[in-house]
C-alpha cells in the first residue's frame, strides 16, 4: 500500500545519508540489493541472537543454513538503538531504535517530520516546524485525521513490520517471508506490551509508551496520553 511504497524510497534514502555511506548505495526503487544481500540492512535485519559481524554466522544465514533461521521468535535488530542489544538485559532499548522512530513518525505524522524522528529534542511533538525539503507537497497528518491522542502498541507493531518490509529484499508483501511470520511478529510485539509477566515488567512497559509518546506528541500534551487520576485530587474529594 502507500506506507510501505513511501517507506521503501525513504529508508533508502536514510540509510544512503548515513555516513559512511553504504557501499553500494541503495536505490530507493528496486530492492532486490536489500534484506540480507547488503551488509547494512543485513545487519538491522539480524536476529540479536545472532552475531551478523561473525562472517560465518552472516554467511550461514545467506545460505538458510537450519542452525541459524530468521524467525520472528528472535527480535530483528533495527528495533533497538544504534543495534545494540544487551543479552543480559534484552528488554533494554527495546522499540527504541532510530528507524523505527522515523519509520512511525513517516507513517502517522507525515514523511516529512521523520527527519526530527531522531532529534534529541522531544518537547516539539509532531506539529514542530519541519526543515525545508525540496518538496512543496502538503503530506496528510494521519494522526489528526484519526484523531490519534496517543502511541499504542498496535501501532507499534504496525510500523515495526512495515519497517521490515522496506529493509527486505521482498518485492511483494506476504505474511510468510521465507521463515519469518509478520503475523507473529505482530503478536510477539503485542504480548510484549499487554501481557507482562511481571509488576517489574509492567512497569517497563508504562515508561516505554510514556517515551514513546514524548517523543511523537511532546511533553505538553502529555494529559492526552496519560489522563491524570482526578478521583482522589481536590476537586473531587471537596464534592465527595
Amino acid at each position: 500500500g502507500d506506507n510501505a511504497n513511501t517507506l521503501k524510497s525513504l529508508v533508502a534514502s536514510w540509510l544512503n545519508e548515513a555516513l559512511p555511506h553504504p557501499d553500494p548505495l541503495f536505490s530507493t526503487v528496486d530492492k532486490s540489493g536489500r534484506g540480507f544481500y547488503h551488509d547494512i540492512t543485513g545487519r538491522l535485519l539480524c536476529p540479536v541472537d545472532y552475531n551478523w559481524l561473525d562472517v560465518s554466522i552472516w554467511s550461514a544465514i545467506r545460505e538458510y543454513h537450519p542452525k541459524f533461521p530468521v524467525t520472528a521468535d528472535t527480535y530483528p535488530t533495527y528495533l533497538y538503538p544504534s543495534g545494540q542489544y544487551d543479552a543480559r538485559n534484552p528488554s533494554k532499548g527495546l522499540f527504541k531504535g532510530e528507524l523505527l522512530i522515523r519509520a512511525f513518525h513517516c507513517i502517522f505524522t507525515s514523511p516529512s517530520s521523520a527527519e526530527l524522528g531522531t532529534d534529541d529534542n522531544e518537547t516539539a511533538g509532531p506539529h514542530k516546524k519541519a526543515r525545508k525539503t525540496t518538496s512543496n507537497k502538503t503530506h496528510c497528518d494521519v494522526a489528526g485525521l484519526l484523531k490519534m491522542r496517543s502511541v499504542d502498541p498496535h501501532s507499534i507493531a504496525y510500523v515495526a513490520c512495515q519497517l521490515r518490509f522496506s529493509l527486505s529484499s521482498s518485492t511483494l508483501w506476504n505474511v510468510k517471508d521465507e521463515d519469518f511470520d509478520y503475523i507473529l511478529f505482530y503478536q510477539n510485539i503485542i504480548d510484549y506490551f499487554e501481557c507482562p509477566s511481571l509488576r517489574r515488567k509492567a512497569e517497563e512497559v508504562e515508561d516505554l509508551l510514556l517515551w514513546w509518546n514524548q517523543r511523537i506528541f511532546g511533553r505538553r500534551n502529555a494529559s492526552s496520553y496519560q489522563p491524570q487520576q482526578v478521583g482522589n485530587l481536590s476537586v473531587a474529594l471537596a464534592r465527595a
